[in-house]
């Protein structure tokens, strides 16, 4: 396993990570996912761990925090040997303190997180949306109290606009307090929204991206080609409407290149994908999910090779889209210059 910087952080973690949004199974998008229990957790960390991978993802909105109790169980006796990740900010209740950033619901979320998951600290803790009712300086003030105490080591968001991870930034530089190292984020070759403000911001200013959803949402596990019903064990069938959208066609398209590939190098059509992620600026780890062995062992042979300059290529041709304004002038300057490259 190949180990990375998070961001301009001193922490290392696996290039790939291990999402548990499968362990506990409750409601009516989680439970989809998977229903994934404490004995079931232990055998795939089991794995993981083998492996090299040692980082495990959560958020106490999954499956109404069973999946951090889950996670908590699976890690019992061994909590020196990962890294935990989870998130807050979502609604947890219907109580006027029971989502956002707030200082009290900050504080409340962290010792809740801390009790399902068995531990006395929390390696990342992700601001899981931008709560725009909380003044940035309160948030921030509120993780710097938390990490002085030493129930937080590094913090970061998820999903966040560039405007509001840059806000946050400034803020914590002006005042000295913890920046955000990391940015959970939707990336994959059917989603390459991220490559047009947030990998720039994440250059520019030391956060490492955490992929979320790397293959699309369940799109990208070979099993979804052109003049092909949706396969029945699919959980696009119950969570299609959660998730980010995709025009059938482009689809088609980027699975057609994938195919090609997968064909060349032997390769599943879901490790050439998130192989395709691995080489992307700013990416720190994508996180993989599994509900069973098989899946996880697939996706751990995403690591350990790469795609040639001219597949990645093919890739890039196959799944590129026009950028909106005002970034699309950029792209078609780049688009100029290389076909009419200065005389010297």
């Amino acid at each position: 396993m190949e180990y990375r910087r998070l961001g301009h952080s001193g922490l290392k973690v696996p290039a790939l990570s291990f999402g548990a949004g499968t362990f506990g199974g409750q409601g009516p998008l989680f439970g989809a996912w998977g229903n994934t229990d404490a004995q079931e957790a232990r055998r795939l960390l089991d794995i993981c761990l083998e492996a090299g991978l040692n980082l495990f993802d959560t958020a106490d909105v999954y499956s109404n925090g069973a999946s951090e109790e889950v996670l908590g169980a699976a890690i019992k006796g061994r909590r020196d040997k990962v890294l935990i990740s989870t998130k807050t900010t979502l609604p947890m209740g219907d109580g006027p303190n029971d989502a956002g950033s707030s200082r009290s619901r900050l504080i409340k979320a962290t010792e809740d997180a801390l009790r399902r998951l068995g531990t006395d600290y929390i390696d990342l803790m992700q601001l899981h949306a931008f709560d725009a009712g909380t003044p940035v300086e309160e948030v921030l003030s509120t993780l710097d109290v938390l990490v002085r105490a030493g129930k937080l080591r590094h913090v970061g968001v998820s999903n966040f606009s560039g405007w509001q991870l840059m806000k946050s930034l400034a803020a914590a530089d002006r005042h000295g307090w913890p920046r955000h190292v990391a940015h959970q984020v939707y990336y994959s070759l059917v989603g390459r929204d991220y490559e047009w403000e947030l990998m720039p911001l994440g250059l520019d200013q030391g956060v490492g991206a955490l992929v979320w959803s790397p293959l699309g949402w369940g799109r990208l596990t070979g099993k979804i080609r052109r003049g092909q019903p949706l396969p029945a064990g699919s959980r696009l069938h119950e969570t299609a409407e959660f998730g980010p959208p995709v025009e059938d066609e482009r689809l088609y398209a980027i699975v057609d290149a994938l195919d090609a590939i997968a064909q060349e190098t032997g390769k599943s059509v879901p490790q050439i994908a998130i192989n395709w992620l691995l080489q992307r600026p700013t990416v720190s780890s994508v996180i993989i999910g599994a509900r069973n062995e098989q899946q996880l062992r697939d996706n751990l042979g995403a690591v350990g090779w790469s795609l040639t300059a001219e597949q990645v290529a093919r890739l890039d041709a196959a799944s590129e889209r026009t950028a909106p304004y005002p970034y699309f002038p950029y792209r078609r300057q780049e688009a100029f210059a290389r076909l009419n490259p200065p005389v010297v």
